[in-house]
């Protein structure tokens, strides 16, 4: 059977504090987009055998994947092995969740594979162990969390919206940025003040420590903010993926193109919505 794992964005993400167990306490507001990996899975009598299109992703026991199939099978009591293929099209180091929708999307599937209709809430707390943003995915929609962002209050937005992925041609580690963020300084110049469109408001406050030290990153999302096809232009997650929610009618193209003039030929781009 084949699975879409998609990628998310975050539409909001406030830091509150640094927890006990050395995660930070947040409040976000989480969406998933339509930029998808793609996973094939087939029962075998043995062994958990994966396979990756990306030659630079461990396929180990590190591997998400690996990590949710073994704790599926141990957790369902089940004997058995599977064989999984990933097509990976979602970036990773990009603040888009490739790997936990991967993980979410891999016991979604096993669940459905085996027949053993366990609930969501179920595969969510066996989520929890892989990632914090793993639960997140297992609910397949829009969603506030809070805790470390295991905890996950599903919602649906107005609207779905439109939008161009820039990601700079490098990865932001997210336990960095997490760290870095209390003592992090404002770039000069680069507004984090929140943003409002359609309701809504953007904000992300891990654009501080990145921004301090990826200022590309902050350049990429001051030029955003100044091309006419943009509403709204914010980092999603912890980086290096800045997002810019597109105004009806704009060409998702276009603005792809000039950015690639204007800031960097390498810069990675894909149009979507939220879904």
């Amino acid at each position: 059977m084949q699975v879409l794992a998609p990628a998310k964005i975050n539409l909001s993400l406030r830091v509150l504090r640094k927890r006990s167990d050395g995660f930070h306490e947040i409040e976000t507001l989480m969406v998933p987009v339509s930029l998808y990996d793609k996973i094939d899975i087939e029962k075998q009598n043995r062994w958990i055998d994966v396979g990756c299109t990306d030659p630079t992703l461990s396929t180990g026991d590190d591997n998400l994947v690996v990590r949710a199939a073994k704790l599926f099978f141990e957790h369902a009591k089940i004997k058995s092995g599977v064989s999984i293929n990933l097509e990976k099209n979602i970036p990773h180091g990009a603040g888009l969740g490739g790997g936990s929708s991967d993980a979410a999307s891999t016991l979604l599937a096993l669940n459905q594979l085996f027949q053993t209709n366990l609930a969501r809430e179920a595969l969510a707390k066996m989520a929890e162990t892989i990632g914090s943003d793993v639960p997140f995915f297992i609910f397949q929609s829009a969603a506030f969390c809070t805790g470390r962002g295991e905890i996950v209050r599903p919602t649906k937005l107005k609207r779905n919206l439109p939008m161009v992925l820039f990601k700079a041609d490098f990865a932001v580690p997210t336990a960095w940025a997490y760290s870095h963020w209390k003592n992090s300084n404002l770039v000069l110049g680069i507004s984090s003040n929140p943003q409002h469109f359609c309701d809504q408001i953007f904000i992300n406050d891990l654009e501080r420590p990145v921004f301090e030290k990826f200022v590309f990153l902050a350049q990429v999302k001051a030029w955003l903010l100044k091309q006419p096809e943009v509403a709204v232009a914010l980092m999603s997650g912890s980086g290096s993926t800045i997002f810019a929610v597109i105004r009806p009618e704009a060409e998702a193209k276009i603005l792809a193109d000039r950015a690639r003039s204007e800031l960097d030929r390498r810069i990675w781009t894909r149009s979507c919505e939220t879904i």
